[in-house]
């Protein structure tokens, strides 16, 4: 890494946990913790790293138990059974301890290093850092149905954001004493971004990297899936626009409690 990129970037003003939700990511995922505890490590030394297994079939349980065993500051949590895309985040999301959360991707088509450019936007006042693509390294063919899907999503929610769809994120923890996610699928980044919105939270948004994927498939792109999402955007804009509702009650007896976090994680 540059040693002025490093010079000129500041520490953590607090503690900070990072998490990557992880889905046959084995090839990809040793990467994604060792950068993540090298950059936290020189941000501050109150930090954590977690990982939530989402029901892998490949080796990704093999390689983060190997993991866990050496690095320290890393804590492990596996789903027996896959629970999608927004079951692992809300695991997540349950799991953090410390004062900012930071979140991406287990499969790399983000860099980990970047973190220190959300950490530079989380100035007095601004509540999450949502980075957005600086230039979208898949295949044609998604990128064209992730424009639409940003343009139709951005539209419909009333969203005010350049990437709906960019899984690198920071979050001051106090947020989630107002925010409340129930989505287990991919939609839970549209509800998490119009819940932050709608509840008065300030967003930054900082550009960032995202490279080729080096391992694996996308989980998203079949009709099954894409039906799917399209279902349960429908269910979502219901709830959120049309009805303008969203019991926070209801909603927070739905995320995973702290013995089911803690059952899933050994400890």
């Amino acid at each position: 890494m540059d040693e002025s990129f490093v010079e000129s970037h500041r520490g953590v003003n607090g503690s900070i946990s990072a998490f990557f939700p992880a889905y046959n990511d084995g090839g990809t995922i040793a990467s994604m913790v060792i950068s993540t505890d090298i950059v936290l490590r020189s941000l501050t030394s109150d930090y954590e790293i977690i990982v939530v297994n989402d029901g892998s079939y490949d080796y990704t349980k093999e390689m983060l138990d190997e993991l866990e065993r050496r690095y320290d500051h890393l804590r492990v949590v596996h789903h027996p059974q896959n629970r999608g895309y927004g079951g692992a985040l809300r695991t997540g999301f349950a799991s953090a301890t410390k004062d900012l959360i930071f979140y991406t991707d287990g499969d790399a088509q983000y860099d980990p290093h970047e973190v220190r450019l959300l950490v530079d936007a989380l100035r007095e006042g601004i509540d999450v850092v949502n980075g957005y693509k600086i230039s979208r390294n898949d295949p044609l063919h998604r990128i064209i149905i992730g424009r639409v899907y940003h343009w139709g999503v951005r539209t419909a929610f009333g969203l005010r954001l350049k990437d709906v769809d960019c899984d690198f994120r920071l979050i001051r923890r106090s947020v989630f004493d107002k925010v409340h996610l129930a989505s287990n699928s991919g939609v839970i980044c549209v509800e998490l971004m119009k819940r932050i919105q709608d509840a008065g939270f300030v967003v930054e948004q900082v550009p960032v990297h995202h490279y080729h994927r080096a391992y694996g498939v996308s989980q998203f792109f079949n009709f099954r899936r894409v039906f799917k999402t399209l279902v349960d955007l429908s269910k979502l804009w219901f709830e959120l626009v049309l009805m303008k509702k969203g019991s926070s009650r209801a909603l927070a007896a739905n995320e995973p409690t702290v013995a089911e976090v803690k059952r899933l994680s050994g400890s």
